[in-house]
């Protein structure tokens, strides 16, 4: 792993240092104007990524655009995006997405239709540090009596989701109202250890669902159907990468009985609230994301609390807290609980602008970023029948498991590069190391997009 992290580092100081040679070159030869992009703008690409939780990424993506008479830009009237892609972990992405504010009148409208699956997710359990994270059971190198296996700490998963989200104005056109429907369909059950060739071996997902802390009925999944309404005030002055302004939203997400959602009917509230501040006009700004989640009522099946409700869904997934998305250099799913709240903290350096590969031009950013979170609420465990039920069991003490009542914040920082093209297309990479080893150690994360 510590081979591969300093590779992408390699790879990507390279890549670095030949940009911005051409920026000088560049630079010399012509002014740094922007032109206006009108019509159609395609872009696709090999997808050749990296995630510490996941492995490295393969595949291709293509991106339409469909600016018009380019009054808008760097607004596009239609946006189609699609995926095809595998992680070297077992996990994939196929997904299909639209984007547009021209479909129907005065309503942007977005559609999701994505397959995702995964053959090692990851499952540190629940309530934070209330659950014990041991390293040394999924590490191959430690002894025969500590090692258990390496997929100690994974479970198998399938995701196919389709959702349909529309908004608009609802005072002015700063508060916007948003409304959507989604269909969630989670297949879930242990590794499959001939695929992976992995010692067949009870895991913490295994384990669970013996003492009862995941009920037998959910261990293999289920379908939930949403209905999501929210409100949201928008004043950012660009969406990719806003200079200024607040993107606060408010969203509840329902998933009613009589939609098929049988006896776990419940609902969810989430608040989430970014504001960007300029510190130098057009170069640097400094952004932060709050953001909580709770459940209002009803019962949540587990494999939906990781889920994050927002009222857009930028990326292919939207889950945590932890990884890529949420708290980078802290374990993918390691802060999960029933009601949670988080904290992103980022400074944005545009340290360069330039003409390249015969495009509008591009810019090379950097940041610096502190990531936060915590559970507020923990997903109710009968401690007391967990320990009896662990007292049958040999080589299982309920102290390497449990801690009850440990939770606390759990934090994390680092920095990142930013590759720009037409101020939509952006590759980022960013590095982060957890504060406490019971989180992980670093993540490194070669991704699209900022992360808010």
């Amino acid at each position: 792993m510590k081979i591969r992290i300093l590779l992408s580092i390699v790879i990507i100081s390279i890549l670095s240092q030949n940009l911005v040679a051409q920026v000088v070159e560049e630079e010399k030869k012509q002014e740094n104007t922007e032109k206006i992009k009108t019509g159609f703008n395609f872009g696709a690409l090999p997808v050749v990524a990296y995630d510490s939780d996941l492995g490295f990424e393969y595949g291709a993506l293509a991106n339409l655009y469909f600016y018009g008479d380019g009054s808008r830009y760097p607004m596009y009237n239609h946006s189609l995006y699609l995926e095809a892609s595998r992680y070297t972990r077992g996990s994939g992405i196929y997904r299909l997405y639209y984007d547009t504010d021209r479909l129907l009148k005065n309503i942007r409208t977005k559609f999701d239709i994505a397959y995702l699956p995964d053959e090692k997710m990851d499952f540190f359990g629940f309530n934070g540090y209330e659950t014990v994270y041991n390293p040394e059971w999924a590490d191959p190198d430690e002894s025969e009596d500590v090692y258990r296996t390496s997929a100690f700490y994974n479970y198998r998963r399938q995701l196919f989701r389709m959702s349909l989200n529309l908004q608009g104005n609802l005072v002015g056109e700063k508060i916007k109202w948003t409304a959507g429907i989604a269909h969630y369909n989670f297949t879930t059950g242990s590794i499959r250890t001939g695929k992976l060739d992995l010692p067949d071996t009870a895991s913490l997902y295994n384990h669970y669902i013996d003492w009862g802390i995941i009920p037998e009925k959910e261990a293999k999944g289920g379908n939930v159907q949403y209905v999501k309404l929210g409100t949201v005030y928008d004043t950012r002055d660009n969406e990719p990468n806003p200079m200024r302004g607040v993107w606060t939203e408010l969203v509840i997400r329902f998933a009613p009985s009589f939609l098929g959602n049988e006896d776990h009917g419940h609902a969810k509230l989430a608040i989430t609230h970014r504001q960007y501040f300029t510190l130098i006009e057009n170069d640097l700004s400094f952004a932060y994301r709050l953001g909580y989640q709770g459940t209002l009522w009803g019962e949540v099946p587990w494999y939906v609390q990781p889920v994050l409700a927002t009222s857009v869904l930028t990326g292919a997934t939207n889950q945590g807290l932890g990884g890529s998305k949420t708290l980078r250099g802290i374990l993918r799913h390691r802060v999960v609980g029933d009601h949670v709240a988080y904290g992103n903290f980022e400074v944005r350096w545009k340290v360069v602008r330039f003409r390249f590969l015969k495009e509008n031009y591009w810019y090379i950013g950097l940041n610096g970023f502190l990531d936060a979170g915590m559970v507020l609420k923990g997903i109710d465990i009968d401690y007391d029948l967990v320990e009896s039920r662990m007292a049958l069991e040999p080589n299982n003490d309920f102290d390497d498991y449990f801690k009850p009542d440990e939770e606390s914040v759990h934090l994390s920082a680092g920095a990142g590069i930013r590759f720009v093209m037409n101020q939509n297309f952006i590759i980022a990479v960013d590095f982060g190391k957890a504060f406490n080893k019971q989180d992980g150690n670093t993540g490194l994360y070669i991704v699209l997009n900022y992360l808010f």
